[in-house]
């Protein structure tokens, strides 16, 4: 987010988004565990964001992470997920977050209308597909439809959470696609 202008549109996303949801910047700070006047200046456009920080804002939100990000384009995609709903079609497991935005860009260019959740890490991963951690009480029943997996993931490696998928019966018909920029595997 180095352009000034997509930061802007990016903080515009944000503010509209809370605003709908009827949030003060403080309830969305508490809730994304951010300070509120990290907040602000995102949503003025006057900050440099990490992943990090856009996974919280978009798990605060109750939204997927493409979703926060506007479409500039041609005609804007067709919105899938309605306003505070926790079905996601699609699982993305990358720790590079120049990988992420890529990823998001290509379904963008693409006009995927996918909902779309990313966990930076194996065990983030694992947390969102069994209900735990920071997604408590999640809905078991909606998605992930499918998981782009990459191998090479800090906490829990990518083979151990492909491991834990597939012995699960639960989750083992879930297709998993791993994504890996190593030239051994």
């Amino acid at each position: 987010m180095q352009n000034p202008d997509g930061k802007k549109l990016f903080g515009s996303s944000i503010k509209a988004r809370r605003s709908r949801l009827g949030l003060s910047q403080e309830q969305l700070a508490e809730r994304a565990d951010l300070h509120r006047t990290y907040i602000s200046d995102v949503e003025r456009g006057a900050r440099n964001i990490s992943l990090q920080s856009i996974t919280k804002l978009a798990a605060a939100l109750e939204i997927s992470v493409s979703a926060l990000f506007p479409e500039t384009d041609g005609p804007p995609a067709r919105t899938v997920a309605a306003a505070g709903s926790e079905a996601v079609d699609i699982l993305l497991v990358e720790d590079n977050a120049d990988d992420v935005v890529l990823t998001l860009r290509a379904f963008k260019l693409a006009r995927f209308t996918n909902r779309i959740q990313v966990a930076t890490d194996g065990a983030a991963a694992l947390d969102y597909v069994f209900g735990r951690g920071n997604f408590a009480g999640r809905n078991l029943n909606t998605g992930p439809q499918m998981i782009l997996l990459d191998l090479n993931l800090p906490k829990v490696s990518g083979l151990e959470v492909l491991r834990r998928l597939k012995t699960n019966k639960r989750t083992r018909m879930i297709p998993v696609v791993v994504l890996t920029a190593s030239q051994n595997s």
